[in-house]
């Protein structure tokens, strides 16, 4: 049975965040916010919005900040123990259209073993080194399931089935930080999973609070291409066969 529920992450977007879980709420969905240790302002305002919509909002704490990837991980959990099939992950900030929230439930509805992610379509606002940067882990992404299944693993605007990422947290330890969403990806195509594309525009971002740190989530991503890279060596037969029986 296809259920779903809507996971955000969130980490001191206490200006943004409700009008984000307004708009999801309007869709009737239920809605998992994971309060990624936030500071006190924040974790006030998330209370206020579990209170005021116990039926809808289930509210999960980090004690300490764990970043994005632990967050979601937190979600996943919850929503596997709680009977959901499906979780769509959007980010907290303001920049996901929560309108398309339809679309990528009636993809995934259609497409239950598969992943729907998000293909940004950015406007202006999008800062210029960021969308340059972007396109070095899309060449990487490439090489390391050697196809161009995925043509976005960063954009944090998607739909997991709750099983298969289960079953790949418990065969390994998934990046917590800004390089999740690229791992757990990636990791997920290697498991067999299909990727369908949905273009959705993205802006940056509506409270303008970005949680990404030069130094450390640069060495980070590059110690995941790295790591990719050697274990898409060890699957290269498989990944070459796929392709081929898909041409």
């Amino acid at each position: 049975m296809f259920k779903p529920c809507v996971l955000i992450p969130v980490y001191n977007h206490e200006h943004a965040i409700g009008a984000v879980v307004a708009q999801v709420l309007a869709l009737n969905l239920p809605c998992v916010l994971i309060d990624d240790g936030s500071s006190p302002t924040c974790a006030q305002v998330l209370d206020q919005l579990a209170a005021a919509s116990p039926l809808q909002i289930k509210l999960l704490r980090h004690a300490i900040n764990r970043g994005k990837g632990g967050a979601v991980m937190t979600g996943v959990h919850y929503a596997a123990d709680a009977g959901y099939s499906h979780v769509l992950q959007i980010d907290a900030d303001g920049q996901h259209v929560v309108a398309d929230i339809p679309r990528f439930l009636e993809q995934a509805a259609q497409r239950p073993a598969a992943i729907i992610a998000g293909c940004p379509i950015y406007d202006e606002s999008v800062p210029a080194l960021r969308l340059y940067g972007r396109y070095l882990t899309h060449v990487w992404v490439w090489i390391n399931t050697l196809s161009l299944a995925i043509k976005d693993s960063m954009c944090g605007f998607r739909v997991y089935p709750v099983a298969a990422f289960m079953d790949l947290m418990r065969r390994c330890k998934l990046g917590e930080r800004m390089h999740f969403d690229t791992d757990v990806l990636v990791r997920l195509y290697w498991d067999g999973l299909d990727v369908v594309n949905l273009p959705t525009r993205v802006g940056y971002p509506s409270d303008g609070v970005s949680h990404f740190r030069v130094w450390r989530d640069n060495v980070l991503i590059s110690r995941m291409h790295a790591t990719l890279f050697f274990g898409m060596l060890r699957r290269a037969p498989q990944l070459l066969a796929r392709k081929w029986r898909a041409a």
